[in-house]
């Protein structure tokens, strides 16, 4: 009996991300997608055995790989794309049925980077055996190495990002206590939800903050409340802008610097592409499909590697401008007489 299952664009909503990466968006999820519905629908499929399936057709193409023949690399390119599909359908499905699981989350990290590391080690082996290059050997300890790099940097820069924002939301909890101010929030997340803004066009959606007076200091002075008995509107509108959430911007110095990525980003996330455009996924596809498909190994994994490392780099420096800004931004609660925050968003 098949499961009642919402249509296949509400499926969609469901279970694709926000963002994702440009090889998923626009080669995996048109085939993921409906088929997890159609799992969902006809089967009793979990999302672990998916996961399962994942890795065993990722075993799959790695002994293809290792057979070295053009013809076997090329079954072995087809099979890690259909093994890529069969990891991303394991969660659009726990995300459809509500059957995830930590340690299914975790089932699915550690496949993956086993899967990356056997591929790596029998694609360049046989073609080692088939070539006798040592060259190849060296690509293999490369791609090993860049994959772990790609996902260790990743994870130490999510818990800097996440130790900035803890502390910054301490100071303005504790800011907002003393003064009676507005919530807080990230220039980032907003422009995540909401790609369509242009921060320097768009002032209906993010709009230069007006400082706002603390009660203290208009007990002191009354005639901001003499001026608000005869007008109360100026003070109607300070109530407002103190239900406006204040927004902290770590990302200022590197929109200063190149204000046209701003541009770029908005348009990628208005497609649900992520700004990074060579990540662990394209490295892979690039290393595992293109360079086999195309019996140009050793090319697609060089230009793949120099690729990820660029925009490896371009992230470690996008991250020391942050720190940059979120170092200003503690010493702001420090000044008295500086505000701690550089914007706002109109109600």
């Amino acid at each position: 009996m098949p499961r009642d299952i919402p249509p296949l664009a509400e499926v969609r909503r469901i279970t694709e991300k926000k963002r994702d990466a440009w090889w998923t968006v626009m080669l995996v999820d048109p085939v993921a997608t409906p088929l997890v519905r159609w799992t969902a629908r006809h089967t009793r499929a979990t999302p672990n055995q998916l996961t399962w399936g994942a890795f065993l057709v990722g075993l799959g193409s790695a002994a293809c790989f290792a057979q070295g023949d053009w013809r076997w690399l090329l079954l072995g390119a087809v099979l890690y794309h259909v093994s890529f599909i069969f990891d991303c359908m394991d969660g659009k499905l726990a995300r459809l049925t509500g059957t995830g699981s930590v340690f299914g989350a975790w089932l699915d990290f550690v496949f993956d980077r086993i899967r990356v590391l056997v591929c790596s080690v029998a694609l360049m082996g046989g073609q080692y055996a088939r070539t006798d290059d040592v060259l190849y050997l060296w690509l293999a300890l490369a791609v090993a190495s860049l994959d772990s790099l790609r996902y260790i940097d990743s994870l130490e820069i999510f818990k800097i990002r996440h130790g900035m924002r803890k502390q910054i939301k301490a100071r303005m909890r504790a800011a907002r206590k003393a003064e009676n101010q507005a919530e807080l929030a990230f220039m980032e997340d907003l422009l995540r939800e909401n790609p369509e803004a242009d921060l320097e066009t768009d002032r209906d959606t993010v709009a230069p903050l007006e400082p706002v007076a603390p009660l203290e200091a208009m007990a002191a002075d009354p005639a901001p409340l003499e001026a608000a008995v005869a007008d109360p509107a100026p003070l109607e509108a300070t109530a407002a802008q103190r239900r406006r959430p204040a927004v902290v911007d770590l990302h200022q110095e590197f929109r200063r610097r190149f204000p046209w990525w701003v541009r770029c980003r908005n348009f990628l996330l208005r497609h649900r592409i992520r700004a990074h455009l060579i990540s662990g996924i394209e490295f892979q596809m690039g290393v595992f499909i293109i360079g086999p498909a195309v019996d140009a190994v050793v090319a697609t994994t060089v230009v793949s590697g120099v690729l990820l490392l660029v925009f490896e780099l371009a992230i470690i420096y996008k991250l020391l401008l942050s720190t940059r800004d979120f170092t200003r931004t503690i010493n702001s609660f420090e000044t008295p007489d500086r505000v701690p925050v550089t914007t706002s968003v109109n109600s």
